[in-house]
Formats: C-alpha cells, sequence, structure tokens
C-alpha cells in the first residue's frame, strides 16, 4: 500500500488498481535513445519506474542534436535494430542452425511490433486513394516509424492540411502554398515600398487626368506617408509596430532548441531555419490581431518544422514553410484560446483548462490531489501552465516530443483531451515523490520534469481513459 498524504484526518480514497500493476515494476529504458517501440506500450523486467526518475532527462544529450549531420540511412540502421530486436536480425550464435535464424527473422518481420511490418501497414494507408482516417488514427496512437517521410505525411493528414482523398492532394497543396506566397508577399514588406507603390498608382491617376483636363499642381505628401505620424493608418506607424513585433518572435526563434544543430547550429542550413520560423510566426501574427503572437508559440512551431523539413521528398521538403504555417494554424485553433490573455478566466480560458486537469487527477487520485492541493498549496498554474499551453514540448527531450506528439494528433477525440490525460499521468508516474515532498521540493520537481519511460506515461494515460 502506498503512504497516504500527511495531516488528512479523512479516509482516502482508494488507490487504482492500476497503479499497483506489473507495468510499474519494469526496468526503465536508457533515456538516450531515438527510436521507440512500436508494439505494446507496457514494459517488462525488474526495478521500479521511480528508478528511471533519479536522474533528469536534460542530464542526457539530445539524440537528435546532430541529426543535420546524421546520415539518413545511418539513423534507420539505428532504429530497426533496436525496435525489431534479436527476432528481426540475423542471429548472433554462430553454433545455431542457419535455417532457424532464418524462420526467427521471417518472424519478427510479420509480428505486429515489427518495425517493418508497421512501416509496411503505413505505407498501405498513406497509398490508399481514400485514407481510413480511423485506421491512421489507430496506428498512429502507438508511435510513427521515423522513415521514409511517413511521419510527416501522417501529421499532415490527422492535422487536416492534406484532405482524405489522394486524389486531391496535388490541388490542395498548389493552392495553399500560393496563398502563403501570397501572404508572404503582402505582409512582409517594407513601408517605403508601399510609398513607392502609391506613388506609382497616384502618378498613374494624375497622368490621366493630366490627358484630360491639363497640368495639376504638385500633390503634397500625405500625413499617411509621413515617417513621423502617429496616425494608426500610417504605413509607417504600422510599420513601426511591426517591426517590434519581428523583435519579440527573434529573440524567442534564437532560443528555440539551442542544443540542436538544426535551429541553433552556426550554419546557413540552420539560420535558414530560424529565418522560416520567424516569417511563419510573423505572418501568423498579422492575420491573427486578437492574439498576435505569444512567447512560447515558437516551441509549438518547431516541431512541426523540423518534421516536415525532413522528409524524404525533395519537393515538400522545398515548401515545409508553407506547409509548417496551415499546420500550425489547424493545430492552434484547438488551443489558441490558450494564448489569449482576456479569455484566460472564462470557460475556454487557461485556468478553466488547467482545473479541468486537477479534477481528473482528483477523481483518480484523491489522495495525491489533496497532498497537492491542500497540504503542499503547489498552486497547478505554477507547473501546467507550460505543460498545457507549450503541449510539452519543454518536458521531455525532442525525439519523446515527436513521439508524444504522435498520439496527441492522432486522439480521435482531439489533442486537448489526451493532453489532460498525459499531464495526469505525469502527476501519478511521481506519486511516492510528491507524497512525500513539500512545497519547495515538489515545485521544483514539476517545473523541472524527470526522465520517466514515455511508454509508461502513454499507458498510464490510456487507462485513466478507461
Amino acid at each position: 500500500m502506498m503512504s497516504t498524504g500527511n495531516g488528512s484526518s479523512m479516509n482516502p480514497k482508494p488507490v487504482p488498481a492500476w497503479l499497483n500493476s506489473a507495468a510499474w515494476t519494469s526496468k526503465p529504458r536508457s533515456p538516450v535513445r531515438s527510436t521507440y517501440s512500436f508494439g505494446e506500450r507496457s514494459g517488462s523486467g525488474s526495478g521500479t519506474v521511480l528508478e528511471a526518475i533519479d536522474k533528469p532527462f536534460r542530464d542526457y544529450d539530445d539524440p537528435l542534436s546532430s541529426v543535420a549531420k546524421v546520415p539518413q540511412e545511418t539513423v534507420v540502421t539505428q532504429e530497426e535494430s533496436e525496435v525489431t530486436g534479436p527476432a528481426a536480425l540475423p542471429s548472433q550464435d554462430a553454433g545455431s542452425p542457419e535455417h532457424s535464424s532464418d524462420t526467427d527473422e521471417n518472424r519478427g518481420v510479420n509480428s505486429p511490433s515489427s518495425f517493418d511490418y508497421r512501416v509496411s501497414l503505413f505505407n498501405t494507408e498513406l497509398s490508399r486513394r481514400r485514407i481510413h482516417l480511423a485506421e491512421l488514427q489507430r496506428l498512429s496512437s502507438q508511435g510513427i516509424p521515423d522513415v521514409g517521410g511517413i511521419r510527416a505525411t501522417t501529421w499532415k493528414v490527422l492535422l487536416g492540411f492534406l484532405p482524405k482523398n489522394r486524389d486531391e492532394w496535388a490541388t490542395e497543396l498548389k493552392k495553399k502554398r500560393a496563398t502563403y506566397a501570397v501572404f508572404r508577399k503582402e505582409m512582409i514588406i517594407n513601408p517605403s515600398e508601399v510609398t513607392r507603390r502609391k506613388e506609382e498608382m497616384e502618378a498613374m491617376k494624375a497622368a490621366e487626368l493630366e490627358a484630360l483636363e491639363g497640368p495639376l499642381q504638385r500633390h503634397e505628401i500625405s500625413p499617411d506617408d509621413h515617417p513621423l505620424s502617429l496616425r494608426s493608418e500610417s504605413v509607417w506607424h504600422q510599420f513601426f509596430q511591426d517591426t517590434e513585433l519581428a523583435e519579440q518572435i527573434n529573440r524567442d526563434v534564437k532560443r528555440t532548441h539551442p542544443d540542436m544543430q538544426f535551429f541553433c547550429g552556426d550554419n546557413d542550413f540552420a539560420r535558414e531555419n530560424q529565418e522560416a520560423l520567424k516569417r511563419i510566426l510573423f505572418i501568423f501574427a498579422k492575420l491573427n490581431p486578437g492574439i498576435r503572437y505569444v512567447q512560447g508559440m515558437n516551441e509549438v512551431l518547431a516541431p512541426l518544422y523540423y518534421v516536415f523539413k525532413t522528409d524524404v521528398d525533395e519537393a515538400n521538403v522545398e515548401h515545409a514553410e508553407e506547409d509548417s504555417f496551415f499546420c500550425f494554424v489547424e493545430l492552434l485553433s484547438d488551443f489558441r484560446d490558450h494564448f489569449c490573455q482576456q479569455l484566460d478566466n472564462s470557460a475556454v480560458g487557461i485556468r478553466s483548462t488547467i482545473s479541468q486537469m486537477t479534477q481528473l487527477l482528483r477523481r483518480h487520485d484523491e489522495e495525491l490531489w489533496r497532498h497537492l492541493e491542500i497540504i503542499s498549496k503547489v498552486n497547478p498554474q505554477f507547473y501546467a501552465f507550460r505543460w498545457i499551453t507549450l503541449l510539452l514540448t519543454q518536458e521531455f527531450n525532442f525525439a519523446d516530443s515527436l513521439r508524444l506528439w504522435d498520439s496527441l494528433l492522432s486522439n480521435p477525440d482531439g489533442p486537448l483531451e489526451i493532453l489532460l490525460r498525459v499531464c495526469c499521468s505525469m502527476l501519478l508516474c511521481l506519486r511516492s515523490r510528491l507524497l512525500a515532498g513539500d512545497f519547495t521540493t515538489n515545485l521544483k520537481l514539476l517545473q523541472h520534469y524527470p526522465f520517466v519511460d514515455l511508454n509508461h506515461l502513454l499507458k498510464v494515460a490510456d487507462d485513466l481513459k478507461n
């Protein structure tokens, strides 16, 4: 039995049976990994899950920090050897019969947990003339193979960027990419260029009038075109506001995953990626004046752009910026109210969402809820605000974040529903340590979430739904 909360005089709610299941006695995997098992998410072995969280994940090197330098073939080989295991590889025992090794290999390839088998399932589903969205969601919830551009295409379908009918893909891509080109041309522009265009138009009108009525008096510069004008209609006033917005975005983008060469390397490729992120966020802010840009949006955009920019299809790589913009818009449509300060206290605001998470915890583990809320008095906004608004991109290493997003984007009930379950499971995974901690200890623990096995975490989140 687990310990009860300190100072609680009432009978605690019984601990859910799954917290005492064998899944919590498995030995955690090494935190330095870039691939995951695509079979069952429950682990096996000895030891406790708390052993996995003695050392924070930030003490380990990010396996994707130098991905730009690693050939694609090497990554695939590592993934296949780790995921498929001995059953899918030639036998290492020199004394074993050759035909036995072949049998084991065939059995591994056809196994539901085999990497090659899951790749074939995704390829089959994505090559259908009309994609079965429910089946694609089911496959993706168990993890998307990071090979052959499968994750990039799957995410686009799950987010609704690509229609379920493959025959419409080419037309839809052409239309949306052309639309983004118009946004980029019209919204990222120097006011001098705006003034020049207006002068050209006025000159053309003047020439037409002069041909009809004779010479006109010299046209004086209008207040809207003067750089010192404070009028909101002035193109220069708007330019200075845009400059301030661009500087804010620039500061945040420069801090996006500083440990990854892809985003912050000292090379033209990384600088090009940063410029693309800046343009996407700037255009989004211009198109959404009610929200504009909020700090942290760069962290939500980064996984999308990374996945699309590392696609194996060169045509898609060339248009990663355009595709990322529209997928970013689709993703934020479920979370945009969390970024609007005026809605913080409303039924759709961030405080209401955090309250839903704490009530979920109370239903499943009232003892832990009571200890956090009443005894140690840890305000959930101190840690859950970042968890929810940034979609957990800061709590796990980048590779784990991509795997977690496979489940978020494929949830039939929407990403917010499973996000709240995952956040609740993050608290349950630290149950013993939280019950033993005070305000300072628990706040530090939750603001610097330690390493836990992601498969265990998602298993608990699934159990919460059931």
